[in-house]
């Protein structure tokens, strides 16, 4: 991953590929708060690369579900550090997604309770 700049994915066509679509949607949100000033592309990739070193994630990941994992761990670490968000509101959040998922029937979307 280049330290100056979001990664390039493959490509489907015009699109790039993701497993799930939470993966694109997490990517898609890391790169918009890069772009808005909230972090710079070295610092993330500094914080990716100690998640996954952590998680001893050695090998070429393909952006399966493991990679994603590791990403969204550091996102979530890093605004929490960052002070745009208060641990408690990811944890809040974090479960919020799981009850919503399990709650909703394979392959229909998966929705927040209002409010949240």
């Amino acid at each position: 991953m280049n330290a100056a700049s979001p990664p390039c994915l493959p490509h489907g066509g015009a699109e790039p590929v993701f497993v799930e679509p939470w993966h694109a949607q997490v990517f898609a949100l890391t790169v918009h708060l890069n772009e808005t000033g909230r972090f710079s592309w070295a610092d993330w990739v500094a914080r990716f690369s100690a998640t996954l070193k952590r998680h001893g994630l050695a090998r070429e990941l393909d952006g399966g579900e493991d990679y994603f994992t590791a990403w969204l761990e550091t996102l979530e670490i890093l605004l929490v550090e960052t002070e745009d968000v208060q641990r408690t509101d990811v944890a809040r959040m974090r479960d919020a997604w799981e009850e919503a998922y399990l709650a909703t029937p394979h392959g229909a979307p998966v929705h927040l309770p209002k409010g949240l």
